[in-house]
């Protein structure tokens, strides 16, 4: 698969990351499209069958693939992988954190119980803090920024996954510990301040890695001041003003 063909599987699968990549400087957007293409591969992995087994070969798949870059092996024989392989060895991307976003992936097929709103946070952590990890990395950003990009990226991570909520709960798991209103109001609050605390922090190139979650702020404030959106399904924003809250902050230049 080219990267314009990674590209087309981002816009179809993932429009908000696309949309955000299209802000960032045209030489940095393929590295952008070759991740959010991998981790939409990785993503519905889990989803494509309902043997545990099978989703636990195909996420197995994807580590393989990883290990065998890092080994220095020919990329394996699937659309995505060439590209990736490609970022990889290019940017130095870190197989620790590739493999963090891989296993992320086992909860979808064993859906374990969370114990607390702390194991809530720490998986969505390990899926979109490492995303953005790897794509602030392939922008430029410094391996000892990891912990400000995972605080930063983690609001997104929240709000995303409170928007993604009944759909997780149709598909037979427990997104939240304790599924009350109280523990919405928690996750969007630890969010909002994490948002807040790392929002003066320079990222420098990495800036558009972090633009995907520009409507994190937004969608965290409705979930605190109404919960109740949340299992109903009605947190989120009108198109006109997704589109609008993005092009603001990338004319500044702002993530």
């Amino acid at each position: 698969m080219s990267v314009s063909a990674c590209a087309d599987l981002v816009r179809s699968g993932d429009p908000d990351r696309f949309l955000a990549a299209m802000t960032a400087p045209p030489a940095t957007r393929d590295a952008l499209f070759v991740l959010y293409a991998f981790n939409l591969e990785v993503a519905k992995a889990p989803w494509v069958t309902r043997e545990p087994l099978i989703a636990q070969m195909r996420l197995q798949f994807w580590q393989d693939v990883v290990n065998d870059v890092a080994a220095g092996k020919q990329p394996r024989a699937h659309d995505v992988a060439g590209p990736l392989a490609a970022l990889i060895q290019r940017a130095d991307l870190s197989v620790s954190v590739l493999s963090t976003l891989i296993t992320a992936r086992y909860w979808d097929i064993n859906g374990d119980p969370f114990a607390s709103e702390e194991d809530v946070i720490a998986h969505i952590d390990r899926g979109a803090g490492s995303l953005a990890v790897l794509a602030a990395l392939a922008l430029g950003a410094s391996p000892d920024q990891e912990a400000d990009v995972r605080e930063a990226a983690i609001a997104s991570g929240i709000a995303n996954w409170l928007v993604a909520v009944p759909a997780i709960e149709a598909a037979g798991r427990k997104p939240l510990a304790h599924a009350t209103l109280a523990e919405v109001r928690n996750l969007a609050d630890y969010g909002l301040r994490m948002l807040m605390k790392q929002r003066p922090t320079d990222f420098g190139p990495a800036v558009p890695a972090l633009r995907a979650g520009w409507r994190a702020e937004g969608l965290l404030r409705q979930a605190l001041r109404d919960p109740q959106a949340v299992p109903e399904g009605r947190l989120g924003t009108s198109d006109f003003r997704r589109r609008v809250g993005l092009m603001v902050r990338a004319a500044a230049g702002r993530w």
